[in-house]
Formats: C-alpha cells, sequence, structure tokens
C-alpha cells in the first residue's frame, strides 16, 4: 500500500506517483476497474458534463494519460469544441485521489490503430456497431444494428452478442471515428486521506506549448502543498 503521507519534499512529477498508485491499485485488485477515473467536459453552453472512462496508458514522461472513444460522441464533441478537460481517479479503498485539469488532443492515428488491432474482436465490431451518445428506438434495435454492421465485415455474432461463428478470422479495421486521446495536464493534485480529516494533499501546476496536433512541450512542474 503507499505512504500515509507524501514525502516532505515533493516529487519534481507527480506522474511516477500516480502511476506507482494506479499499479498498486491494479495489483491488489481494489475494484473491478481499478484503471476507472471520472473526466469533465464542458458543452459551448457552458454546461459541464462528466462520465466515467477507462485510463489505457500513463505516460510518466512528459506527463500525459491517455483514454479511447468514440470520436462522435457528446464528450468528442465537446472536446473538439473546448478541449479542456477535469480527470478524477478515486481508489477509495486505498485512501488515495488523483485530480488533474488540462487539454484533451487526439492520438496519432497509428497510435489508435495499434490499440484497436490489440482489442477482442467483439469488442472491435461493438465500435463499429454503436453510434455512440446518439437516440435509438429499442435495445433490439441497437442489437440488430450491431449484429448487421458485425455481417458487412464478414462476422456472425449469436443473438446475445457474445459469441462469433467458428471460423470468423477475418481482421477488423479501426472505424474512422475511433481512436485515442491524450490528456495532457496543465494541473494536478495528490490527496491521501488522513486521520481526523487531517488529509495529505500537494498540487503541481506547469505551463504547455502546443508542438503538434498531439504533442506539447512542458515547462518543470512546480509544486506546493495544500491545507485539506
Amino acid at each position: 500500500m503507499p505512504n500515509t503521507t507524501l514525502p516532505e519534499k515533493l516529487p519534481n512529477s507527480p506522474f511516477p506517483t500516480i502511476a506507482d498508485w494506479l499499479r498498486q491499485a491494479t495489483e491488489n485488485e481494489v475494484q473491478r476497474n481499478p484503471n476507472c477515473m471520472t473526466m469533465a467536459s464542458v458543452d459551448t453552453t457552458g454546461q459541464p458534463t462528466a462520465r466515467i472512462l477507462l485510463c489505457k496508458e500513463i505516460i510518466a514522461d512528459p506527463g500525459y494519460l491517455v483514454f479511447y472513444t468514440n470520436y462522435k460522441s457528446r464528450k468528442s464533441r465537446e472536446i473538439a469544441a473546448n478541449p479542456k478537460v477535469g480527470i478524477v481517479f478515486h481508489w477509495d479503498s486505498m485512501g488515495l485521489q488523483v485530480r488533474m485539469d488540462g487539454l484533451a488532443v487526439r492520438c496519432p492515428e497509428a497510435e489508435s490503430d495499434e490499440y484497436f488491432a490489440s482489442r477482442d474482436r467483439r469488442s472491435q465490431l461493438g465500435a463499429w456497431g454503436s453510434d455512440q451518445s446518439e437516440p435509438i428506438g429499442s435495445r433490439q434495435a441497437l442489437i440488430d444494428q450491431v449484429r448487421e454492421r458485425a455481417k458487412k465485415l464478414g462476422f456472425t455474432l449469436s443473438p446475445d452478442l457474445h459469441t462469433l461463428t467458428e471460423g470468423d478470422q477475418a481482421k477488423v479495421p479501426r472505424p474512422p471515428h475511433w481512436g485515442g486521446f491524450r490528456v495532457w495536464p496543465t494541473r494536478v493534485e495528490l490527496w491521501i486521506e488522513g486521520a481526523n480529516r487531517v488529509h495529505d494533499r500537494a498540487a503541481w501546476a506547469r505551463d504547455l506549448q502546443q508542438e503538434s496536433a498531439h504533442t506539447f512541450s512542458c515547462k518543470p512542474w512546480s509544486a506546493t502543498r495544500v491545507q485539506p
């Protein structure tokens, strides 16, 4: 389990600690999806919306995380209009929390291709079968749509969508409307639960300068303790 407090001299970057906390949460199986996180985005009216996503990778240096989704979904449309997002990880059984404010940009296509190819075949077909966030008439209509689109790709799915017909070995290409996002934080806060609500809390901030559609140059982090 993690230390009961952060070190007196705060680390130069919060990301090695975040990666270590996620590793421990995963190894200890503290919850069904230890990599789940809440991400909030903002629509064009200023209304924030939040949802649970799965963090698929943490890149400690230079410091960003990766998630994957449908690029036509509500969150993707909101990110396209305003890339500022908020992230929260909460491992309640470990008494740990991570908060991030930052910018979300799309991953390079090759990176999304590589991850999509590693997914379970049924998950790959699901990415083709669902128009995320769009209305549909019924649950059965969604199942029929997924099965019909799988058929067009050369696969036969069982009525419950759980089984592929034996012998279906065709490669499933990544849908052009599906891929990854990188979240580059400008501010990170680490929180460790303390006795009598005297929690241990510290924040890191940095400036970013966009270099390409996918990357930023990062100024050094500045760190400070924060009262609980």
